[in-house]
């Protein structure tokens, strides 16, 4: 074996090159006007002043600096060059801004909450960024049916503490639940947690309110669980990443919040035994089964670390996986699972488990799980790849390309000087597929990039997966669609696009 020779760490200034260069970042497009005092002065006309931000460039009198958080997403990997920010506050305004811009040209970028991960909430150049946060009102709620009808603003954590109350829950459950919000979760077709159990919002979204590129109001905020009437159109908006228009108001139907939760961390020696174990738990516990995550021992450690917590078992395993069980009846649902436990330590499934005794323990658990992407971002700069894969071969591609960086000297497991590369992880939602692969690392680098991209999505393409799980596509995985779309179905997405946007306004370099 070629030894690494490895030498000291490249200057800062190169670092921050590498930074800004390991993403492709499309040219402007100059059809797109840039935005001066006159468009300044006609969005005060439509806009509440106050719900305006502009810098002194595009004619207003705003600090640059009040804008870099729309201008960049939370872990600062994308960064545009927004000079307008606008926040309606009602359906009308956002059809009054639409329109205006449709008719000048100017490009815009929806934004929610601004959690996603591969760029496509921030601005690419100086496309004019509006903000859904101040359309954040509940509408309607029906007690019977468990349907709420909400503004797309509303933050995901604040929608179910309010169907809480009312003895139900929204069918997803994010890590980021207490900042994103539910337009943003439909424009992304966001995933989360409890897929498993509760399908995902192409089933859970019944009607949806979408303001198009000319200013039309699409009104479908139907709360009907059966409407067999023609085309149904709320699909092409839930994953389109507002770039078919601006989702405005959203009609959910959510379950019934379960009086019986249950929880269990067990430790596994091998990803086989993480399969296993799943169906184990699918043929004990099927019915009230509503997640199946699992972590490895890297994510672990990290999380342990960062979160101030302590592991509930008494050794470390390579593999970890949390089962939780969703059902109305404690007593039942905690027989059934510690049932399940036994049965997957005598059988030498498992090697280890703990069940949460009470709320905190619960909580605990979970946070053990959902801390892993907040613990990893503290460790260095995190590339994240969600993805789709056959689940028998879901964590292969982690240790493959751990082996890649490794051969390329940028990566030495295991040593507290591994120079870039820090650390590679996998975690993420066994019972859909799902995983998160994430390598850390010093810095951005593109030495790096070189050594995994195109190769993930190569991989991913050669065992029929998917190169985005529930991210969406965004900016950073717009290249590589063709590794999970075929020609014929690109073009006639690019064909739908054309049609809902002609000028090509909404969200511009995203997604295709």
């Amino acid at each position: 074996m070629l030894a690494c020779v490895r030498g000291r760490a490249a200057p800062l200034q190169l670092q921050r090159l590498a930074t800004r260069a390991w993403f492709h970042t499309p040219a402007r497009n100059s059809a797109f006007k840039k935005v001066g005092a006159a468009d300044i002065a006609h969005f005060k006309k439509v806009l509440p002043a106050e719900t305006i931000l502009a810098t002194p460039e595009a004619g207003g009198t705003a600090d640059a600096a009040e804008l870099d958080g729309f201008n960049a997403d939370w872990l600062n990997k994308y960064r545009g060059q927004s000079q307008v920010v606008l926040r309606p506050k009602t359906t009308q305004q956002v059809a009054d801004v639409l329109r205006y811009c449709n008719d000048q040209r100017i490009a815009v970028v929806p934004q929610g909450g601004n959690t996603g991960l591969v760029g496509g909430s921030v601005p690419v150049h100086d496309e004019v960024v509006v903000s859904l946060r101040n359309l954040n009102k509940v509408r309607t709620y029906d007690d019977v049916s468990g349907v709420v009808v909400c503004d797309a603003g509303c933050v995901l954590e604040e929608l179910d503490a309010y169907v809480a109350e009312r003895g139900h829950m929204m069918p997803l459950d994010l890590g980021a639940k207490g900042s994103c919000q539910i337009g943003g979760n439909v424009a992304t077709n966001a995933g989360g947690i409890r897929l498993l159990r509760y399908g995902s919002l192409h089933g859970s979204v019944l009607g949806l309110e979408v303001v198009l590129a000319d200013g039309t109001v699409l009104d479908n905020l139907t709360t009907l669980r059966k409407d067999n009437t023609g085309y149904d159109l709320k699909q092409l908006f839930i994953g389109s990443e507002g770039t078919l228009g601006i989702i405005t108001g959203v009609s959910v139907v959510t379950p019934r919040r379960p009086s019986a939760v249950n929880v269990a961390v067990l430790g596994a020696s091998s990803y086989k035994a993480v399969q296993r174990a799943f169906a184990f738990a699918r043929q004990r516990c099927g019915e009230v089964l509503s997640a199946y995550e699992f972590w490895d021992a890297s994510c672990m450690r990290m999380v342990l670390a960062h979160q101030n917590l302590r592991n509930p078992l008494e050794a470390e395993y390579p593999f970890y996986v949390l089962i939780e069980t969703n059902g109305s009846n404690k007593d039942h649902d905690d027989e059934k699972l510690a049932q399940l436990l036994e049965e997957l330590i005598d059988n030498g499934v498992v090697e280890d488990g703990a069940l949460a005794m009470d709320d905190s323990q619960i909580a605990r658990m979970w946070t053990m799980r959902e801390g892993i992407p907040e613990s990893l971002s503290k460790t260095g700069a995190v590339y994240k790849y969600d993805i789709s894969i056959p689940i028998p071969v879901l964590y292969d591609i982690v240790g493959d390309i751990a082996q890649r960086l490794e051969k390329a000297c940028l990566y030495s497991p295991g040593s507290p000087y591994s120079d870039p590369v820090k650390q590679v992880s996998g975690y993420g939602h066994i019972g859909d597929g799902n995983l998160h692969l994430n390598i850390v690392a010093d810095r951005f680098d593109d030495r790096v990039t070189r050594v995994f991209e195109p190769y993930v999505y190569e991989w991913v393409a050669s065992h029929r997966g998917s190169i985005s799980a529930e991210h969406g596509v965004g900016l950073m995985k717009r290249d590589y669609l063709s590794y999970s779309k075929p020609p014929a179905m690109i073009d006639y997405m690019k064909r739908i696009k054309t049609l809902f946007d002609p000028n090509g306004i909404l969200n511009p370099y995203k997604v295709l």
